[in-house]
Formats: C-alpha cells, structure tokens, sequence
C-alpha cells in the first residue's frame, strides 16, 4: 500500500447552493479527524486539503466516492427535506518525479487577489495562476500573503490535476482497473448522511454511525472497518 501524505478533493454535486454547503461541512470534518489525531494540514483552496502525515492516504483511500445528505437546508421555507450530494476524492501526495512537468511548457499570469487577505494581497499581484498549454489544464492559487507561495500551491495542484487526468486514461484502457480517483470519478454513492434520523450508514458495509459523531470528525471505528472488508 502508498505510504503518503494525501490530498481530499471536494466537490458540489447535486443539490445547488446547498451542495456547496455540504462541502464545507465535509471539509470541516476532515479538518476535525485530522486535528484528533494531531495531523498537520495545509488548505489548498476552499474545497482541497491536504493532511501531512505518511499513513494519511491509506486510512482515508476508501473516504473516495460520493457523499449524499439528507436535511433540511437554512434556506427552506417549508420545511422540506433536500437530499444533495458531494464528490469526494482521496489522492496520494503527488510527487515532482510521478508528474514530471517541462516548464517550458507552462504559462504563468499573476494578478491581484479578490478574497480577503490584507493590504499586500490587495495591492499586489500575489495572485497565481499557472497553465499547462498542451493540455489546457489550469490552477491557480490566492489565498496566501505572497505570491511564491501562491506559485507553489498552483504547481501543486497542476500536478494533482495532470495526475488524474493520468489515472482516467488507464481506467480507460485497462481491463479491472480500479483506482481511488476512479472510484469517485464514476460518482459511486459509498455514505448517506441522514439528519431527521440522525443516522449516517456506509453502504459497502452496511453499518450506521450518529451523524454528529461522525462530522465531529470521529471515523476512526468507520475507516477501520473499511480497510477489513
């Protein structure tokens, strides 16, 4: 098995603007299961994390899949349950030698960053953008004060990028080939999280946890019984 640090990618599915809530409830979650066990970790943007421990990857590989929730959102009027769905993608540190990039054939552009960060993301370009030009594939970073750190969140996520564009060429053309990214590239539901029931089940074992518990980031029970089946 990959001994790696890992990266979780999230992303809205169905279910619109309650969707996009979703995946910062997961983030959240994630966050919190990290801080449990005293990981260290790094947000890339607002919807990919990146936990630095070298077992990270194999206890969250199966976390892979979609993750659906059944609630009534803040916005409803009527007190209607919507059931919205998350994309969630668990993928091993991604290393300069695994996507060798020439740089010459990359396009940086730098410009002023829009979120919130203080004067010098304000005034300057700390902003980063990097585009990979023959694939198209772009990143692109904000977040941090200075823009070397923005370059090198960017690169990283190209090379997460280039990395899944990799794994779905082979799902494609090898027979049986089942990876983590393929996995949640194909949108299998794998959780239902319940909130009028209070109940979250994993649907490939078949067992129920309490939601709170679980979006405290409490797994732990959850992972271990999916690395045994």
């Amino acid at each position: 098995m990959i001994s790696s640090d890992c990266l979780i990618e999230i992303r809205a599915a169905a279910g619109g603007e309650e969707a996009k809530i979703w995946v910062k409830d997961l983030l959240r979650m994630y966050l919190k299961f990290a801080a449990n066990h005293a990981w260290k970790t790094e947000t890339l943007d607002d919807s990919t994390l990146k936990i630095k421990n070298s077992g990270a990857f194999n206890i969250l590989q199966y976390e892979s899949g979609v993750h659906r929730v059944q609630r009534i959102p803040a916005t409803e009027k009527h007190g209607r349950i919507h059931t919205s769905t998350a994309t969630v993608v668990v993928l091993p540190q991604i290393n300069e030698a695994e996507i060798n990039l020439n740089y010459n054939d990359l396009e940086w552009q730098f410009y002023r960053a829009s979120s919130h960060g203080g004067q010098n993301v304000q005034k300057v370009s700390t902003a980063a953008r990097v585009i990979h030009k023959p694939t198209g594939i772009s990143a692109h970073s904000e977040r941090e004060r200075f823009q070397e750190q923005n370059r090198r969140i960017a690169l990283e996520m190209l090379r997460i990028k280039l990395w899944k564009q990799e794994e779905l060429k082979k799902e494609q053309t090898i027979a049986g080939y089942r990876s983590a990214i393929g996995r949640g590239m194909r949108a299998e539901k794998i959780r239902t999280y319940n909130y009028p029931q209070n109940r979250v089940t994993d649907h490939r074992i078949s067992k129920k946890f309490r939601v709170e518990d679980i979006l405290e980031g409490k797994l732990d029970k959850l992972v271990e019984l999916l690395k045994t089946t």
